[in-house]
């Protein structure tokens, strides 16, 4: 097992078009988005593992011996077992989470500990660990951030496990694994996934491990191999919004003989919000074009920022996006997919970072 601290950070994502279109077998465009989860693994020898989110203010630690002596052959049945619901319950066990745990808390726990149990179980003994995840991208708003969670619990585990080698080399700043251990850090990512999630469709985490832009249509992911290098505006609104509730609304509107409806019209097919509205016509109102990403119904909306605006009309769309309540990040997409840092390169914004959660 590696001994030296690591550094891993992955993107978020935004839906280009196609949110809605693609639960009907449409395409959808996927891209990542250079707001970036990052996570530092410090190998130790206290005999505990512990865990701290504290952007949703998580901090948790298990004895490495009591979880050696756990039976976990509910884990043995190969690599990135499927994690059923009676899986997750001996998880639930396992962790020891009280019963009025909170959702976000429960799940992000959860996640955690089934990759660490599943990946490090091949190891002679459970490694003692201190792993800290905080967060550029703002939870629960449709921006891929539990995805980005698995991706970079996926790729130090494995990575300090040396089941994949770790890339970063003597003078490196930040690089990024091979093809082939990608797909392995994907493949059990996406079970990272479905243990928060229960069946997601494989696109979040995909586009936080590859990076740049993925078309997505019935199951099947390819990435573009020249995305558009865009910078935009994205604007959380802060209204929640259930993603399940819009699309089973969507999927009603088609059942009765609505399908001449444009898919891309979104506020036809009701996952608009008055909240979206008033982000459009805000930056409608200064030359720009903007569009909800994600489920709709509230949650995020994208600013495409033309080439060659001036910094100060940027600044002052910003300033009547905030006006309105909203939070605004300029920002950009088509950002490169999970990689590993060099412990000094990001020590100055690892600390700012943490100072300000």
């Amino acid at each position: 097992m590696l001994s030296e601290v690591l550094l891993v950070s992955a993107p978020g994502k935004v839906i280009l078009h196609g949110e809605h279109a693609v639960v009907h077998g449409k395409v959808a465009l996927a891209v990542a988005l250079n707001l970036r989860t990052f996570l530092r693994l410090q190998p130790h020898s206290n005999g505990k593992v512990d865990l701290s989110l504290p952007n949703i203010g998580i901090k948790w630690a298990w004895d490495v011996a009591r979880l050696q002596l756990l039976d976990t052959s509910f884990l043995e049945q190969g690599d990135a077992t499927t994690p059923t619901p009676e899986l997750v319950e001996k998880l639930k066990e396992v962790a020891g989470l009280p019963d009025d745990c909170a959702v976000t808390e429960s799940l992000a726990v959860l996640a955690f500990l089934y990759l660490y149990l599943s990946i490090c179980r091949k190891q002679r003994a459970l490694p003692s660990l201190d792993i800290v995840v905080w967060s550029e991208l703002p939870h629960g708003a449709g921006l891929g951030s539990s995805a980005a969670y698995s991706v970079c619990l996926a790729a130090a585990l494995l990575t300090v496990c040396e089941e994949i080698p770790n890339p970063l080399k003597d003078g490196d700043r930040v690089n990024r694994w091979t093809k082939e251990d990608l797909e392995l850090i994907n493949k059990w990512a996406f079970q990272g996934e479905r243990v928060i999630h229960g069946n997601p469709s494989g696109v979040d985490n995909a586009v936080s491990t590859w990076g740049g832009a993925l078309r997505y249509q019935q199951g099947k992911i390819s990435s573009l191999k020249r995305p558009p290098a865009l910078q935009i505006l994205l604007t959380n609104t802060k209204v929640p919004r259930n993603t399940r509730t819009l699309v089973a609304g969507v999927r009603n509107r088609l059942l009765k003989e609505l399908i001449d409806m444009n898919q891309h019209h979104l506020n036809a097919l009701g996952v608009g919000h008055a909240s979206l509205d008033q982000l459009c016509q805000v930056t409608r109102a200064r030359g720009l074009h903007s569009k909800l990403t994600g489920a709709g119904g509230g949650g995020c909306g994208i600013t495409l920022l033309k080439p060659g605006l001036e910094q100060p009309e940027v600044e002052a769309t910003k300033q009547a996006l905030t006006s309105c309540g909203f939070d605004c990040w300029e920002t950009s997409i088509g950002a490169p997919g999970v990689s590993i840092h060099s412990a000094t390169s990001l020590d100055s914004q690892v600390q700012q970072a943490l100072d300000g959660l």
